[in-house]
């Protein structure tokens, strides 16, 4: 199916997944609400809420800019409510928006857990809470989570506790919510990187050689697009980015390689 007309809000859209998968659904004729704290041009970092919305409407989409900070519910509540006005509903919530740090439990500061915490887990329950109301109304209601698959292999918690459990509790609210409105008709999976991703967050918290053997953020998008596109009723599900793009017939992955020469990178949460 298309996603032509249909509304797609993504948090944390101004760069990285969240900017791809916003391209790759506007490219359908999709409304998409392109949000983010980046209102001016960061001196390190690309991308800003206009600067998406004009690659939005490039791409052959509506855009529709909102200043926000997903840990103010007033704020996100607002959003909504927004987006809902402008364009007649909202069809897709993409749980994108992310704060991560690779700190063992002493190194973590209560800030940085409580930043974790409020951005991962919180904001994932906030903002379908805010959503729910305007995707029970949809023809095609779908919150995607950015999350990994759910694991208590204590290998995955022992160096990095908090972020963990922060994303972790993104997950949660993936297998707690679908189970919920499954018998209302709102499909609410997570979706996650075989690899790693050429993200900033990436080359901020991995070294050199690991961001060369990542992939880009297309493969994401065009993995993302799969999902919410689906034409059958599918919910609760932890997908990988790869499976489901093989699922779609795709085998050849060297597009998406940063350096193809390079074997790929596995993310986080990954076992091999």
């Amino acid at each position: 199916m298309s996603l032509n007309g249909k509304t797609v809000f993504i948090t944390g859209s101004t760069r990285g997944i969240g900017r791809a998968i916003a391209l790759r659904c506007a490219r359908d004729g999709a409304n998409i609400i392109v949000t983010g704290k980046s209102k001016d041009p960061h001196p390190k970092l690309a991308g800003t809420l206009d600067s998406v919305a004009a690659e939005v409407v490039a791409c052959g989409g509506q855009a529709l800019t909102v200043q926000l900070d997903v840990r103010r519910d007033d704020e996100v509540n607002a959003a909504m409510e927004l987006a809902a006005d402008k364009f007649g509903g909202i069809d897709i919530l993409v749980n994108n928006a992310s704060a991560i740090s690779l700190t063992s439990t002493l190194d973590t500061t209560m800030k940085k857990f409580d930043l974790m915490m409020s951005v991962n887990a919180r904001a994932a329950f906030s903002c379908s809470r805010a959503a729910l109301p305007y995707l029970l109304k949809s023809d095609h209601p779908h919150i995607l989570n950015m999350s990994p698959p759910l694991s208590l292999d204590s290998k995955w918690f022992k160096d990095f506790m908090a972020y963990t459990y922060a994303k972790f509790g993104m997950s949660m609210c993936t297998l707690g919510m679908a189970a919920e409105f499954k018998d209302r008709g709102v499909a609410i999976n997570s979706l996650w990187p075989k690899t790693t991703i050429d993200t900033d967050a990436v080359r901020v918290h991995f070294p050199d050689h690991i961001v060369r053997s990542s992939r880009t953020t297309a493969i994401v998008a065009d993995a993302a697009y799969e999902i919410l596109t689906m034409q059958s009723f599918s919910s609760g599900n932890f997908y990988i980015d790869e499976d489901v793009l093989r699922n779609a017939g795709i085998s050849d992955f060297a597009s998406y390689s940063v350096d193809p020469s390079i074997e790929p990178y596995m993310d986080l949460y990954i076992d091999v």
